[in-house]
């Protein structure tokens, strides 16, 4: 039976490969990207950085009220999920993942991987996940490719775990190999396009248990999604995008004007311009759908900072940083 289709099972799968005796070599690293779609690290982080930004999440459990005030371990205390904010809005408008990224351990750790700066791109998702109150349902959340939402920024994703991640917390599964096909996503259902069940074997599913320290880097095809929480516990992680300053690096900056056929940007560093959207722009909302061209004047407006993709003047993917 498909995985995703088990209602509250989480299928045996194989562990993540890790690479850590292969962090200083470029040629191997890539093999092992190139063969697997990703690579894994085990306790590579400064897990006092990776601490303090624990921290800040469990402080905003603790003020939301659904965690004692000091538990380290996030446990769940059964308050209503009503008014919850899945997304961690307050988090993601304090941009907590900038003094993270800035700490001089976590900054070495990836110019060292990258072999150049970093160039953090700010789509960044806060995942404080509470214990499933459906049981019933699947265990895989929803299973996509990062790159069917973003042509034409080829960044790499980056997944922290802050907190043990064992299977029944949850956590990520990726379909190892599988970012060498073309995208999964079904064209016939927008607009989220989703990847149909099946389309994945089973038997390509990796995890493991992931630990404060471990890092997980994914190519942007690379099939993946979150597993529901079946423990007593938040699940504490968060995943941005990142790629070598060096590389072809999306625009960041602020809309200064905005209409159905086209955008004008102000962008940091310098790099601003007008862009024409056409068929194949991939406007994408808050949620991940695809705006309909005629739509985006509604969705987007002067002043709003977003991530554009530009090819020969051509937009190829507007979206908003989160």
């Amino acid at each position: 039976m498909n995985a995703t289709l088990d209602a509250g099972v989480l299928p045996a799968m194989q562990e993540l490969h890790v690479s850590n005796d292969i962090l200083d070599d470029r040629a191997a690293l890539q093999a092992a990207w190139d063969r697997d779609g990703y690579w894994f690290f085990r306790d590579v982080l400064d897990t006092e950085a990776v601490g303090r930004l624990r921290r800040v999440f469990l402080d905003e459990l603790s003020q939301l009220g659904v965690i004692a005030p000091d538990d380290p371990v996030a446990r769940f205390n059964g308050k209503s999920l009503e008014d919850f904010p899945f997304r961690m809005e307050s988090l993601a408008s304090r941009k907590v993942w900038k003094p993270f990224v800035a700490e001089p351990s976590i900054h070495r750790f990836f110019s060292r991987l990258l072999a150049d700066d970093p160039f953090w791109i700010p789509t960044v998702e806060y995942r404080a996940t509470p214990p499933a109150q459906d049981r019933a349902r699947a265990r895989f959340d929803y299973v996509h490719q990062d790159g069917f939402y973003n042509a034409g920024i080829p960044f790499s994703i980056c997944w922290i775990p802050l907190a043990e991640i064992d299977p029944d917390v949850g956590g990520l599964v990726l379909a190892e190999g599988m970012h060498k096909g073309p995208y999964l996503h079904d064209l016939a259902q927008p607009p989220l396009f989703p990847i149909p069940d099946g389309a994945v074997p089973a038997h390509a599913w990796r995890r493991t248990t992931y630990r404060p320290g471990d890092v997980v880097m994914m190519h942007l095809n690379t099939p993946h999604t979150g597993v529901a929480n079946y423990s007593d516990r938040f699940r504490l992680s968060m995943d941005i995008r990142v790629m070598a300053a060096s590389g072809d690096t999306p625009i960041i900056g602020n809309i200064t004007s905005l209409t159905s056929r086209e955008v004008a940007v102000q962008g940091d560093q310098g790099r601003s311009g007008a862009f024409v959207f056409d068929e194949n722009t991939y406007c994408r909302g808050i949620d991940g759908r695809k705006v309909p061209l005629d739509e985006i004047p509604s969705h987007f407006r002067a002043g709003d900072e977003v991530i554009l993709a530009v090819r020969d003047g051509r937009v190829t993917v507007l979206r908003p940083p989160h």
